[in-house]
């Protein structure tokens, strides 16, 4: 009933279109947004067609020691699908992709599900087929922090007195265009706090925001002219994730992040968001917890999701 096929550069408007309709994908799988780090990702994502219709894309890379990923190089990535997908197709899609992958020499998957407070209907045909068609485990499991922005629960004594402090300082928010300046102050960050970079060097993350200008937004925290902490968002819609966060000392100690995030939740309810994804709280070097953290973003009233990755043998 179906065919598979590799998707190739001379697809990307069919697979960009099938984006934009599918019940639970974002921007994040428009190619405009995977291929920034096509250098270093060999691409192997595939199309799934239904009597020459497209019905489903699994963006995916090939590590190249026989495990296809899908996607590495994305926080979540697994199988996209429209409306008229049913269970009993996406169990035979996996049927097909397991022995498509065997004759391609696979053989190992890892299989990243896409949380279910990014979709736009229910979306677990797949989470299904590959327990009961392929018998995945589970691989890791992270831990995310999520407001539901219509029922909030209320911020901690601790925020609260962060919030005071940042309106008593005369703190602001403002949106910057510019990513230079925070981009240096993250780097630095990054590297005393964990001897880590961001994921995306400057260049990336300005051409990313130049070609998804109303889903990448750079929120800053500022004092006079100086910027003392903010975040990068990524806006998908119906939820918003904190991509990065940062407050330089003197922005900790004028609680710019509680003021920062209490003007963001209250806009962002106001906008229509049903989700706000302060995104996970593990250990760069494994899976254990980061109590410190999701303590701060448990704070504004955060409770967990899990961010789940499966692998299965071929």
């Amino acid at each position: 009933m179906f065919d598979i096929v590799r998707y190739t550069a001379d697809k990307e408007a069919e697979w960009n279109a099938f984006v934009a309709q599918s019940k639970n994908g974002t921007f994040l799988f428009d190619r405009g947004y995977m291929d920034y780090h096509s250098d270093r990702f060999t691409d192997h994502s595939l199309m799934f067609f239904e009597k020459g219709r497209l019905c489903s894309i699994l963006p995916a890379n090939d590590d190249g020691e026989g495990t296809l990923w899908s996607h590495r190089g994305l926080t979540y990535g697994g199988l996209l699908m429209n409306n008229r997908c049913k269970a009993a197709q996406v169990c035979e899609m996996m049927i097909l992709l397991n022995d498509y992958l065997c004759g391609q020499g696979f053989m190992r998957v890892v299989y990243k599900h896409i949380p279910w407070f990014y979709t736009s209907q229910p979306s677990e045909e797949d989470l299904f087929a590959i327990t009961h068609v392929c018998h995945a485990q589970l691989y890791t499991r992270d831990i995310a922090s999520v407001v539901i922005l219509g029922q909030r629960l209320p911020f901690s004594t601790l925020r609260r007195r962060g919030i005071k402090k940042g309106q008593q300082a005369g703190l602001y928010v403002k949106q910057q265009n510019d990513f230079s300046i925070f981009w240096q102050m993250l780097n630095k960050h990054l590297w005393y706090k964990f001897h880590a970079k961001p994921v995306h060097t400057l260049d990336e993350i300005t051409l990313l925001k130049g070609r998804f200008p109303d889903n990448i937004r750079l929120m800053t925290v500022c004092k006079g002219d100086e910027i003392l902490g903010g975040t990068v968002l990524y806006d998908c819609g119906k939820t918003v994730k904190t991509q990065y966060i940062m407050a330089s000392e003197e922005g900790r100690r004028l609680g710019a992040l509680d003021f920062l995030f209490d003007r963001l939740l209250d806009r962002y309810e106001a906008d229509g968001c049903l989700f706000f994804d302060f995104g996970t709280s593990n250990m760069v070097d494994n899976d254990d917890l980061n109590e410190s953290l999701i303590f701060q973003k448990e704070g504004f009233g955060a409770r967990a999701v899990c961010y789940d990755t499966y692998s299965w043998t071929l």
